[in-house]
């Protein structure tokens, strides 16, 4: 869960390079060469191009202080950030960012399993590189369209300390998700991100508890539907108490008021309206908390989550 202060920096574009089909990698580094803040491997930064804000993973090294990499896909449905990226952003440019936040944390276990499908990699290389630091036993499957659209296999061939297959799928199909977890080692976490029908398969095959996710966009059947049913937020910090109506989200009645917060997807996937809950209890309804953060009803997503009490108090 992502409950610090974040900062908004605007970065310089230092180089991009061509990864592998419609994958390009950016990386960024602060104008005047200062460190940038810390970051841990499952961490995304909002990236603003061409008046959008997007959310991309961190793929490089956070042991190196001084720059960000991002893996970004050129998408064929894009809304239009990652087409900015591929057509307009070049090394010299400055772009502004806000994070990093992270949902996906690689947290401690005896061994790893990580699965993960087309840009997907792009979290999962930063966990399988601190896996490989801190000694731990670990097994990467990374399936993609073709071999030419898998991102960083020089990267992932260079790592040593684990085992890592790679699943072309016009030459071997889909990942058997099956397999790979048939013989899952006690006490071993499985990390999961990519396209839709993978995530399914793999929920299907984990144990329960075992793993953790990163979705591209939420699930076409919603998570909870719930009671859609009127309800009042007091907004502390802004001293507005705002009227949510079935129909419309917190998110959507806090900027009719005139309220400036900050979102992307809208959808429950991307934490950036994660706000801290004051008082009340939340109708949680995204795709990002885990039932551990859920039952503490800490924060909540006001893109798409509700009130399960008489009214919230928000530290909005």
């Amino acid at each position: 869960m992502s409950t610090t202060e974040e900062q908004e920096l605007d970065l310089l574009v230092h180089r991009t390079t061509w990864e592998a089909d419609g994958v390009l990698s950016v990386e960024l580094v602060h104008p005047d060469g200062k460190p940038l803040p810390a970051w841990t491997p499952g961490a995304h930064l909002d990236l603003h191009v061409g008046g959008h804000v997007r959310q991309y993973s961190l793929c490089g090294d956070p042991e190196e202080t001084g720059s960000y990499r991002l893996g970004i896909l050129n998408e064929a449905a894009s809304r239009g950030g990652s087409r900015h990226v591929h057509t307009k952003v070049r090394p010299g440019q400055t772009v502004r960012v806000a994070g990093p936040r992270n949902h996906f944390a690689l947290e401690p276990a005896a061994s790893y399993v990580f699965i993960a499908g087309g840009i997907g990699i792009t979290p999962i290389l930063a966990m399988a590189r601190r896996a490989e630091r801190d000694g731990i036993p670990y097994r990467l499957v990374h399936g993609g369209r073709t071999r030419a659209s898998m991102a960083f296999g020089g990267e992932l061939a260079a790592l040593g300390g684990g085992e890592v297959t790679l699943v072309p799928q016009d030459e071997q199909g889909h990942i058997d998700v099956a397999g790979v977890l048939a013989d899952l080692e006690p006490d071993a976490l499985v990390y999961c991100c990519g396209p839709e029908p993978l995530l399914k398969a793999v929920e299907e095959a984990a144990p329960q508890g075992r793993l953790r996710t990163e979705r591209f966009a939420a699930p076409a059947v919603a998570r909870d539907d719930g009671d859609d049913s009127a309800f009042e937020v007091e907004c502390r910090t802004s001293g507005v108490t705002l009227s949510v109506g079935p129909g419309t989200s917190i998110l959507q009645a806090a900027e009719n008021a005139g309220l400036a917060v900050a979102s992307s997807c809208r959808d429950g996937i991307c934490g950036s309206c994660e706000t801290r809950v004051l008082a009340g209890t939340p109708d949680h309804r995204d795709f990002l908390l885990s039932d551990a953060e859920r039952a503490t009803g800490e924060t909540m997503m006001i893109c798409v989550s509700r009130c399960a009490s008489d009214r919230l108090v928000l530290n909005l």
